[in-house]
């Protein structure tokens, strides 16, 4: 039975798929995510891993603002 796809990556791999979406960082930026606790990773003998997911995560937008949401004022001076 074929090995189902795991979902840590390595930290080159994970550079190569942000640069696939034209977002460029180096390995050593993301395995500095990685120590510092911002990206989920596990570190086997000197190679650090991290989630496909979570580094895909990184990609999607998060969220809008609604006209209703903005503080009113805050952009009267771009109407000159």
């Amino acid at each position: 039975m074929p090995k189902p796809p795991s979902d840590w990556i390595s930290l080159s791999e994970a550079a190569e798929l942000l640069a696939s979406s034209n977002v460029r960082f180096t390995p050593g930026t993301i395995g500095r995510w990685a120590r510092i606790g911002q990206l989920q990773s596990i570190k086997l003998g000197n190679r650090r891993f991290v989630r496909k997911a979570q580094v895909r995560s990184l990609l999607r937008p998060h969220g809008s603002v609604h006209g209703d949401e903005i503080q009113p004022g805050l952009f009267e001076d771009l109407d000159d």
